[in-house]
Formats: C-alpha cells, structure tokens, sequence
C-alpha cells in the first residue's frame, strides 16, 4: 500500500504535466462514457464515437490504464499477479487491486481526469469497414456513467429515464435536451456499428451461447430480497461487441509486433461426442444440430426455434455452452499459428485487454501494446518483456486462477440460491411453486430447469421408498408403488394400478422448490414436481412485472456474521448425546440409507462444474 498514490481532498490526485505531454488529450474534443452493470465501481472500459471531418466515422475503445500505477515486479505487481483476477461472488467482490486504484483512480467514473489505453479506428460512413487504427495512451474525462437498463432505455427512445441519470440532473431545459441528443446519437450509432461487427462475426461462424446469470438482489443490511436472471438487452451486446473488437486489434498487433512471446486466449473446438445429448434433444422437437463446425453449429442453433416456447432454444444453447471445451491463455511461442483460432468468437487472433482492473492477462497484454507502440516509434522499450517460458508459466497460474473463480461464483450463487429458500415454507409460500421445463431424461428422474430463478435440477420419479409418481385426473402427483421405464427423450412411470404418465423433454411441469439440508455436504436445492401440467399463474401481468423485478415482502437475513455461525457451531458441538460419549457413534441413518444416496448421485446434472 505504501507504493499506491495519494487522492484525498486535503492532497487531490492531478494529471502531471508530464503526462499531459506525452499522451493524447481527448478531454475536449470526444464524447466519451460508460456503460456498466448498475453500482458498477471497477470501470474498466469507456466507449466514444464522433463524425469526423471528411464524414466518416471514430469508433473509440477507452480502457483504464493499469500498467501506469502498477510498474513491473512491484510488491503490487507481485501481488495482483498472485491475485490474478477479482473474484466476484453473490454479495461481495475480492479485487486483484487495492480500491484506491480499482474504485478511483484506474477507474473511469464520470466527470474525472483519467490516464488511458484507447483504441480508435475510422470506420466508412455507410459500410461501417475499418479504414484505419491506431493505438494510444490518452487523458479522457469520461461525461456519463451510465448503467446498462438506462442506456437501453435511450436506445428505445423512453426519455423518462433521464431523471436517472445524474449528469442530467442540474442542468437547464435547452443544455439537457442538447445533451441528451448527443448522447442518444451516440449510443444509437455504437448499437448499429456494433450490429455490423456482429453480423461479420456471425458470418465466419461465431457462437450465441447460453449461460444462466443470477444477480443477487440484498438491501443494506445484506438481506436477501430476490434472485434475478440477468435480462439480456441488445446494449450488453454493443458493448462487448466494441469490447471483442479491440481485443481482436490488440490481439493482432502484439503478435505482429512479439510473435513468440505475446499472451493471446485459444477457445480449441469441442470434441464431437460431447454434443450428442445436444443433437439427441433437438431430435425430440424436431430440429437437426450440425455440429461440423461452428458456422453450421451457429445456424442449427438459429433454425432450432419453438414459436411456442422460447425456452427451447436457451436450453439448446446452454447444453452447446456446456459441450465447449475451455478458452485458455497461451504463449504464442508455445503452440502452432494454426491453434490461435478462438472457436467460440470465429476470430483468427484473440486477447484480453479491455478489464486491467480486474484481470492480470489484460495488465500484461497492455505491456505488450505499449512495448509495440515503442518499437513502431523506433523508441527503447522500457519494460523488460517476458520469455515465451516465463508467460507460458504465467499463463498457466491465470487459468488456474480463473477456473477457481468460476467455482467460486457458482458456488456463491448456488448458497445464496438456497438461503433464499430455506426459511421458507415450501407447502405454503407461493414463491416455492414454478414453472419447470424438462431438459434431460434420467433412469430414476428427470433434469429440470426453471427459468425463473436460474435453477437447474434433479427432480426424482421415484422416492427412497420405492414409490413412483403418479398423476391423476386434477394432473396433481401423488407417490404409489409401481415401476418407471426410460426411453431416449421420454420416461413413463407407471403404478401397480395400472395408472401411467409420460414425462416428455421439453415438457413444462409446476415444481415445489426446497432445501435439502445435509450434515456432512453443503444444502442443497430439492426439486419436486408436484402437477405434470404448467405452472398457471393467476396474474400474468403481475407475473411479468415481478419476473423482472420481484420484491419480497419476507426480507430474510442471509449473511450472518462470523461470530454468530462460529457461535452456533459451538452449540451444536456442545450438544454430545450420551451414545457419541459411551461409543463414539452418532446416531443416524443407516449405512445402507448413506450408500442408497451415494447410488442416486447417477441422477444429479454434474454438467456444469465442467463448463
């Protein structure tokens, strides 16, 4: 910490004048914001666009520049290489950098000077092609952060939402209204910039992959109000377009520039066989999975459209996402120009250079940049580079550190997924029933999704006592003995009685939704079909609106403090029966009940941990 610059109000951190000479200024002369997810504090990317004089257009990519306050092999640079990524969990965030740096001054907030790595291209007024680029650390003085719904809102023409936005706020009514025409210019030609990019991509075969995002949604006090699905809205796809096209230019550029020792990110293709249950549940609704390549991967994915349900093709696209392979970062000193090739993106060359705050690859790829632009400008580069064995060493802790992330935030998710429901009472809270769509057949039980918090899940057909399900004529379940028998898409279950009832891949069921507590495990979400007919919701219009944003009226407290778990497991510890003291056994479930359970793991979708 003692190496971290000082920004108080008694001592305020200032752009030096000697870095006022040496970098471009871009304070007066572009509009420059962000776009980020709301309470968003590490801004790492801010985004500009302008007219330029001969009438064709700049495209801008503004990110933070790291590396100027983070010098190579400093106790901070050991330390966020150590760190390697911020991980973000359900409540709470672990920055690779002290908040002085990733909440101030490497973070591009509104209405600050701030150093940056920019990336500025000039694109052809009507076909949107790259003319030129060029590469350059800059002062911006970012003029809005924005959060994503209010930007959507603009690009929707819903101007209501201005009152939201606080650069709008203490301005007169003709400033307001002249700002806010440059600002909905400015998004709604990022938006159709972006749509061309995208369609090129798209054209060499790039991927729409599916993945369940839950945001977490606490009160001040870290109570729990609801699990939200992240609603998807064409500006998160702007801005990582303009995200994956600089990453792509940078890509390009350092390698040209080091081509046996620049850090690029691979996506290898999938091996054929893991897409078999993809191609076998397209086959239950009809549709055929090319799965050749990723262009005809991308189009029998587009083709694969239920008018009715929407929520086939997100289940056909996630079980895609689950069949990929890895990305991974790389040495290009370690492997063939040929394995370069990023197989979800469709791009020849790939980095990552847009998150520094929060990314130890995108810090070293900024090196690289800067050590690229000085050999262009025939300049002594004054960082000392890494050997390919050394970045290949470096590389590999990275991908370690990211997988542990990965786990970590699904991990975070699932917990807070099961404190929402714990307290609840799952016979009689209404927020326990959903609706589940059937995505996987299973020789006791089916695979469920429910779209509404994000959740996937077993739910068994058959019961610890041998019982099956059974619906009858109100399509309510009840258990009866009886027998199940699986098919490819389909799994009948059919009692001593005679009565039976099909469950079909991509059926809608109303699920009960509890938690399965455990002594030994973490708890767990149980899932129960109770009705083999859709959930009905009484209210759909309220439905809708709660779908997006439902507030709880129970606000449950699900972040207790350490002391107080620490405390109740001391209590419980304390408790020691009389049979523990005499023979050093606690009383319990049978051995037999323990590897019964172990039998039926076979049912749970495991799928993901390997994603």
């Amino acid at each position: 910490m003692c190496e971290m610059p000082v920004n108080t109000p008694e001592n305020p951190w200032k752009v030096s004048p000697e870095e006022e000479r040496e970098r471009k200024d871009l304070r007066e002369t572009h509009l420059v914001f962000s776009i980020d997810p709301k309470g968003c504090e590490d801004v790492d990317d801010t985004l500009s666009v302008r007219t330029l004089a001969n009438g064709n257009l700049e495209l801008g990519v503004h990110i933070a520049d790291v590396t100027h306050f983070v010098p190579p092999n400093s106790y901070i640079d050991i330390e966020a290489r150590t760190r390697a990524i911020t991980y973000y969990l359900a409540d709470r965030r672990y920055d690779m950098l002290p908040s002085i740096l990733s909440a101030d001054l490497c973070s591009l907030l509104g209405g600050v000077d701030r150093y940056a790595v920019s990336v500025i291209w000039e694109l052809d007024k009507t076909s949107y092609e790259i003319k030129t680029v060029w590469y350059s650390r800059t002062i911006i003085r970012s003029a809005y952060k924005l959060f994503y719904e209010a930007a959507q809102e603009l690009l929707d023409g819903n101007f209501h939402i201005v009152d939201d936005i606080p650069e709008f706020r203490d301005l007169d009514e003709k400033s307001r209204q002249a700002k806010l025409e440059e600002l909905v210019w400015a998004i709604g030609k990022l938006t159709e910039i972006a749509r061309h990019i995208r369609a090129k991509r798209d054209r060499c075969g790039a991927l729409e992959l599916e993945g369940v995002e839950i945001r977490v949604q606490l009160d001040e006090k870290k109570n729990i109000h609801d699990l939200i699905p992240r609603q998807p809205l064409e500006v998160h796809e702007t801005v990582a377009e303009c995200m994956i096209l600089a990453n792509h230019w940078v890509a390009k550029k350092i390698w040209e520039s080091f081509p046996h020792q620049a850090l690029l990110r691979q996506h290898p293709p999938p091996q054929q066989e893991f897409f078999s249950e993809l191609r076998e549940c397209a086959k239950a609704k009809g549709f055929f999975i090319d799965t050749r390549s990723n262009k005809t991967l991308a189009d029998s994915l587009d083709n694969a459209n239920d008018p009715n349900d929407p929520i086939v093709n997100r289940l056909l696209r996630s079980m895609a996402t689950q069949a990929m392979s890895n990305a991974l970062y790389f040495s290009t000193g370690s492997c063939a120009e040929e394995e370069f090739h990023h197989y979800g993106l469709a791009l020849d060359k790939y980095t990552h250079f847009t998150s520094p705050i929060r990314r130890y690859s995108d810090i070293v790829v900024h090196r690289l940049l800067m050590a690229a632009i000085s050999k262009d400008k025939k300049m002594e580069i004054k960082d000392n580079l890494l050997s390919n064995k050394d970045l290949e060493e470096l590389c590999r802790h990275i991908n370690n550190r990211n997988r542990a992330a990965q786990h970590s935030q699904k991990q975070s998710t699932e917990l807070f997924q099961c404190m929402y429901f714990k307290d609840k009472d799952p016979e009689n809270e209404a927020r326990c029933i959903s609706d589940g769509v059937i995505y996987s057949i299973r020789t006791n039980g089916v695979l469920v999704f429910i779209p509404r918090f994000g959740i996937k899940g077993a739910a068994y057909l058959r019961n610890k006592d041998g019982l099956v399900i059974s619906c009858g004529s109100d399509s309510r379940s009840e258990w009866k003995p009886g027998s199940l028998q699986r098919f490819q898409n389909k799994i009948t279950s059919t009692t001593t009685g005679g009565e039976s009832v099909t469950f079909h891949l991509f059926d809608h069921v109303t699920v009960r939704i509890s938690v399965q507590a455990s002594r030994c495990h973490s708890d767990t979400i149980r899932l129960e079909i109770i009705s083999n007919k859709p959930y009905l919701i009484p209210d759909k219009e309220l439905f809708h609106q709660s779908s997006l944003l439902l507030k709880s009226d129970l606000v449950k407290e699900v972040t207790r403090s350490v002391e107080e778990a620490q405390l109740a497991q001391e209590v419980k510890v304390n408790v020691i029966q009389e049979d523990y003291q005499k023979y050093c056994q606690t009383k319990g479930r049978s051995l037999y009940t323990l590897l019964e359970e172990i039998r039926d793991l076979a049912l749970l979708d495991v799928s993901n941990s390997y994603g």
